[in-house]
């Protein structure tokens, strides 16, 4: 690193990015993409509009013509008269094209959202002084990434090229016998020869797309690489802010909450209070001589573990005094003392005469 120069070299940047900086890039707008990969999508839309509604629109466009030049004799030739049929040839035209937008459009959408997710980056809208930069642009007009774009725009012109020529080549020889076929029958002939350059471009680009999203994804690791310092010192900025304490303290509580929960099936018997507190207790003598604690809770968690229990079919046994004991002395995982055992005993006995069970 240069003497006054705070910025990390590249050298140094060693580790993987955190979850925060990767958050925060994603704040920014900074994500890893292929825009190629959302051109492909769209390019498959076309291809599947052309094979599907193209016919159908080409149908709707031909009968509106018949019926306008068989009528035309009729129509007035006043201002107001070509105005309506100007509006009616627009309507047409209109109602038989949107649905093609809004299949694009929704085409477009879904790239990105395919790619990266919901995103709103207000940030990306601010004006960057650096982007304007001589001197950087002229970095950039070199860097791996525009040495990558422009081997990348050289495969996709060859791959069209190529595709084009071997799709287009077996119908040359066949093309002065166009000339006897009807404006049908060429049109049919045009779609179909369409659809399969678009075809043979699309499994071309997609190769290419693909590998394109694998460059975009490894660059953008590496250009996230965080050296051990920044590590270190977002560790100690995070861990200072007492809003990040109290998120990390709630997401570990929920983890532990989601864990107790998935043991509630596993339980032999509820004892509630019956309201406020609920405790699961297993009995499994390879496991423990005396009965464990495997979830507790009190008001919204213990209706929960109710809930479980109630879905599992676990019978649920009330005892206030029994249940408000074990929440407040019994950790979880951890077996009943012994001074509850004549207590917890007897309704493990109840629960398994009720289930038929003899251990």
């Amino acid at each position: 690193m240069a003497e006054g120069d705070d910025k990390p070299d590249e050298a140094s940047k060693t580790e993987d990015a955190t979850p925060k900086k990767l958050e925060d890039a994603r704040k920014r707008g900074q994500v890893a993409q292929s825009r190629d990969i959302n051109t492909w999508i769209i390019l498959l839309a076309a291809t599947l509009l052309i094979g599907t509604a193209a016919p159908l629109m080409f149908s709707n466009l031909t009968d509106f013509l018949g019926e306008f030049l068989s009528q035309a004799h009729t129509m007035p030739g006043t201002p107001g008269g070509i105005g309506m049929v100007l509006t009616e040839t627009a309507r047409r035209s209109l109602s038989a094209t949107y649905f093609v937008f809004l299949a694009l459009l929704i085409a477009a959408v879904a790239g990105p959202l395919m790619q990266v997710g919901p995103l709103i980056a207000p940030e990306v809208l601010k004006p960057d002084l650096s982007k304007i930069s001589v001197f950087k642009g002229f970095a950039r007009l070199f860097s791996l990434k525009s040495i990558a774009e422009f081997v990348k725009g050289l495969l996709k012109i060859s791959a069209v090229g190529i595709v084009g020529f071997v799709m287009v080549y077996p119908y040359l020889d066949g093309a002065e016998h166009s000339i006897e076929l009807t404006p049908v029958q060429m049109l049919e002939e045009i779609e179909a020869l369409a659809i399969r350059m678009m075809i043979g471009i699309l499994v071309a680009l997609l190769a290419i797309s693909l590998a394109d999203l694998l460059f975009q994804k490894w660059e953008f690791a590496k250009q996230m690489r965080m050296t051990k310092q920044e590590i270190k010192d977002e560790y100690k900025q995070t861990e200072g802010d007492p809003f990040i304490k109290g998120k990390l303290r709630q997401i570990r509580m929920e983890r532990a909450r989601q864990r107790m929960m998935q043991n509630v099936p596993k339980a032999d018997v509820v004892i509630t209070n019956p309201t406020h507190f609920s405790v699961a207790l297993q009995y499994d003598t390879e496991i423990s001589d005396a009965p464990i604690v495997i979830a507790k809770g009190i008001d919204e968690v213990a209706m929960r573990i109710r809930e479980v229990a109630t879905e599992h079919e676990i019978i649920l046994f009330e005892n206030p005094p029994l249940a408000r004991t074990l929440y407040d002395t019994v950790e979880l995982d951890q077996p009943i003392p012994e001074e509850l055992y004549k207590a917890v005993a007897e309704i493990i006995s109840y629960v398994y005469k009720k289930k038929g069970k003899i251990k």
